[in-house]
């Protein structure tokens, strides 16, 4: 059988901004390819690429230590709870800007990857990203922890109503151990279910959230 990939994850690039008021990430060299070439053989050259970034870059994945002091950090996170995932697609245009617990009803969740596709990133790289994102209430993230589910993930600025200092959906998810992906992209091109799903990101020590490159794997 074969399998089909799909990305969807955004591109990092130099001097873009992901979150409103952090800083974009920058990227250079370290040694260029013309300095590397006084360290090795005639015709032999290499990069070593220098990037500095806030966590929050890019399509990336909150770990529980990145709400609380004591939660899990990246290099703490079970592989089984970011890859090889039974993912499903929820649709949620619908409900406009809140997403309420009943866009999830009905449905088998427990041990699932949950993306939540809201059409939002369509704005990415625009004044309106930054501006009256769908969110999940607090009653939907509490849903989605009760029902088990494994991971989730969502096409949005961010999964909380970013005007809620509270930040609800971050504290019932993590707080129950549920990895969370913000920023994801491309989820129309996604069955409702039948894929797998992997976001697994760098294995980083006293770290919450880092850049990952989201994917799916369809059976074709």
């Amino acid at each position: 059988m074969s399998h089909k990939l799909i990305d969807l994850s955004h591109e990092v690039e130099h001097g873009m901004i992901t979150y409103k008021g952090l800083p974009a990430p920058i990227i250079c060299d370290y040694l260029s390819r013309e300095e590397s070439r006084n360290h090795y053989a005639e015709g032999t050259e290499f990069n070593i690429g220098k990037l500095e970034l806030v966590a929050n870059t890019g399509t990336y994945v909150d770990s529980p230590f990145h709400r609380f002091a004591d939660g899990m950090d990246l290099s703490e996170l079970p592989l089984e709870s970011l890859a090889d995932l039974e993912g499903i697609l929820i649709h949620v245009q619908e409900f406009g800007r809140a997403i309420p617990a009943n866009a999830f009803h009905g449905l088998n969740l427990k041990g699932k990857a949950v993306l939540i596709h809201t059409g939002w990133a369509r704005h990415w790289r625009t004044d309106q990203y930054f501006e009256g994102h769908p969110y999940l209430i607090k009653e939907a993230a509490q849903y989605l922890a009760d029902s088990g589910v494994a991971f989730v993930g969502i096409d949005t600025y961010n999964i909380d109503d970013t005007g809620d200092g509270t930040r609800p959906a971050h504290t019932i998810l993590l707080g129950n151990r549920i990895p969370i992906c913000e920023h994801m992209c491309a989820l129309e091109n996604l069955p409702d279910s039948g894929f797998r799903f992997h976001a697994a990101p760098v294995k980083v020590r006293a770290f919450g959230t880092f850049p990952v490159r989201a994917y799916a794997v369809l059976d074709e």
